[in-house]
């Protein structure tokens, strides 16, 4: 496993991957530290999580330096991604408990309730786009519910991964209730079979979320899977073109594209399609190279240099089956792993443009003559994550959203994660949910009791 700065390809660090011994001590111990911990009221619970959010805090400058460093997201953003890892724990100290309070159910017992217990470990395959906050959107709510964590990350960043574990120790957690493992994804498969790994959870590619969902259901585990996705970004007649393509520019950059969140498929009516074009295209132009930790920079490096040789490819073949390139195309520089900010336009389903995900700062831009065939290349896709829908008329506008297939469609906004919203997919971009209550209920056992009194 190597550490690699993506914005100049230095080997930061190397690490071995653990031996089999290693991952089944840990097991052991976090199975046993689970059962102290599920027993634990739940404000006790939420001062630990208060703790980590004082953590994460105490240590943001730190924390964001690593990932900036570890996969290249500029420095102002990782900054933000901290501070947002501080928010997810405060949530849910604050609402785990009436979350999972138990419900009266009028029967014919003398008293029925459901009560939500911890299942056990949860074991978290996390990516490396968002290293940290990832994680705590999943840990907090499974942790807050009972249940430890063990956690396998992205292998591009394993000093993420261990410092994560840190958090959780200086924020006074006991011992074993969170661990990160040092594993391979191949080694990562008999960690989802184990017996004493209780649940999965994992945020990834459609493909490895196959690969998991299969060696769960094996074992009959339950598991939430958060994958891939192309969310339509969809401007209407009546748009406000000056909010919409600063927004667009937001949706479709941050994070240098490499979100499963990110704006993928720009969905414009004809009418306004030249005006909208000619407007991004300048703001994208604006874009500057530097370096990432520099507050005047907008184009950080991809977070490694074949994810950067495969978006190209995807841009190549796309050009070569009728798109038209805007801008870019092409990489950025010599060192480090810089691609162009770009933009296709005329793109029809067929290329990987509009079929793919492309997951870095290329944006394709689809024009259509109406509304209804707007919404209908929307869900024209294998995914269904999110999308957005741009219109001066928020009826119609939520009437549209309602029609489009995905897990969230936001009206006259970007794509979010919000602690207080369900968070998920649906088709490849998976199943289950993260965030709010229905979030924390992913994780646990919801039990029927049903009370009959002596006396009747």
């Amino acid at each position: 496993m190597q550490s690699i700065n993506p914005a100049t390809g230095e080997v930061l660090q190397s690490f071995s991957t653990w031996q089999e011994n290693q991952v089944d001590s840990v097991l052991n111990l976090v199975t046993s530290a689970q059962i102290n911990w599920a027993a634990l009221s739940f404000s006790q619970r939420s001062q630990y999580m208060r703790n980590l959010a004082q953590v994460f805090r105490h240590n943001l400058a730190e924390y964001a330096h690593l990932v900036t460093d570890e996969m290249g997201k500029l420095l102002k953003e990782a900054r933000a991604e901290i501070e947002k890892c501080a928010l997810g724990c405060e949530y849910y100290a604050d609402h785990a408990q009436s979350f999972l309070a138990d419900e009266i159910v009028a029967s014919d017992a003398s008293r029925s309730l459901v009560t939500y217990q911890p299942l056990g470990t949860l074991l978290c395959i996390m990516p490396w786009n968002f290293p940290f906050w990832q994680l705590i959107r999943a840990a907090a709510p499974a942790m807050m519910a009972g249940n430890a964590v063990v956690l396998k990350h992205a292998s591009n960043v394993p000093r993420c991964a261990l410092a994560l574990e840190d958090a959780f120790r200086q924020a006074g957690f006991p011992a074993h209730t969170f661990r990160t493992l040092l594993i391979s994804a191949e080694q990562a498969e008999a960690v989802v079979a184990d017996k004493r790994i209780a649940a999965v959870t994992l945020t990834g590619s459609s493909a490895a979320g196959r690969r998991v969902a299969a060696t769960a259901g094996q074992h009959l585990k339950k598991c939430v899977l958060e994958l891939g996705g192309s969310d339509p970004f969809i401007v209407l007649d009546d748009a406000d073109l000056e909010l919409t393509v600063k927004q667009a520019l937001v949706a479709r950059f941050q994070n240098m594209g490499q979100s499963c969140i990110a704006a993928k498929r720009f969905i414009i009516t004809d009418t306004i399609a030249d005006t909208f074009v000619e407007r991004f295209k300048a703001l994208v132009s604006e874009l500057n190279k530097g370096d990432p930790k520099n507050d005047s920079t907008s184009i950080a490096p991809m977070a490694r240099a074949d994810l950067r040789a495969d978006l190209h490819a995807q841009v190549e073949k796309s050009l070569s089956l009728g798109a038209k390139l805007v801008i870019g195309g092409s990489f950025l520089g010599t060192a480090g792993a810089y691609y162009t900010p770009t933009i296709l336009d005329y793109v029809q389903p067929g290329m990987p443009a509009f079929d793919e995900e492309l997951f870095g700062p290329v944006a394709a831009i689809t024009r259509v003559r109406n509304t209804e065939e707007a919404i209908q290349l929307a869900n024209l896709t294998n995914f269904g994550l999110g999308g957005s829908l741009w219109t001066r008329d928020t009826i119609q506008g939520e009437l549209l959203a309602r029609q489009i297939h995905a897990g969230c469609v936001f009206v006259n906004d970007i794509v979010k994660s919000d602690p207080r919203l369900p968070f998920g997919g649906i088709r490849d971009s998976g199943y289950g949910r993260e965030l709010s209550y229905h979030g924390i209920r992913e994780f646990v056992n919801i039990k029927t009791l049903w009370i009959k009194s002596d006396s009747l």
